[in-house]
């Protein structure tokens, strides 16, 4: 695990530690902000901390809290996982905000933030992200930032509510980068200003 943060125009990424877990918990344990999120919600901060334990401890991991610049609060968590760098792959998951900052520059800065990592700092060649098959919002998104729909596994998780879960793979290629670079720039401008 890197112990490096990440530095962006609206937010640092910091390595995440179980001591994150006070700042994270009212997200995590918010059932709007956790409702595509495949793994159980934390429903105290005991757990909050047990699950951030076992992410850190993954050593396929690069799990950052997410620090808003202008007042330092942790306001949501990303990860790199199942990083493989013998074959140059990631994906970009485990990903929540608090609802306050949705809409905001935060999101966004964190995806830019992190592919930087995975492919100029790492030397990476893919990145995936995938998401449920009914979270039209994030699907839209990736779409938005012109990352491209691979395909769908069907079945592929359970979700909370026991039902079964088709998962969307995107992903982007490091020659497919700097477009996507420029989109995240350009978003990450314009949600800044608003």
């Amino acid at each position: 695990m890197s112990n490096d943060s990440l530095l962006g125009r609206t937010v640092r990424l910091l390595p995440l530690a179980v001591g994150h877990a006070e700042a994270l918990f009212p997200s995590a344990s918010d059932p709007e902000v956790w409702r595509w999120m495949p793994r159980p919600r934390p429903g105290s901060l005991i757990e909050t901390r047990e699950m951030i334990s076992q992410m850190v401890a993954d050593r396929t991991r690069r799990c950052f809290a997410v620090q808003r610049l202008t007042d330092k609060a942790v306001i949501g968590s990303t990860s790199l996982y199942e990083l493989d760098l013998a074959e140059g792959r990631a994906e970009i998951g485990a990903t929540w905000f608090d609802r306050s900052c949705w809409g905001g520059p935060y999101n966004a800065e964190s995806k830019l933030l992190l592919l930087a990592h995975a492919f100029d700092d790492l030397g990476l060649a893919r990145i995936a992200l995938r998401t449920d098959n009914l979270n039209i919002r994030s699907q839209q998104a990736m779409t938005r930032l012109g990352l491209v729909h691979e395909g769908t596994l069907r079945s592929h998780m359970v979700r909370q509510d026991g039902s079964r879960r088709d998962s969307l793979y995107y992903s982007v290629l490091v020659d497919e980068w700097p477009s996507v670079r420029d989109k995240l720039v350009t978003r990450v401008a314009a949600k800044a200003t608003v």
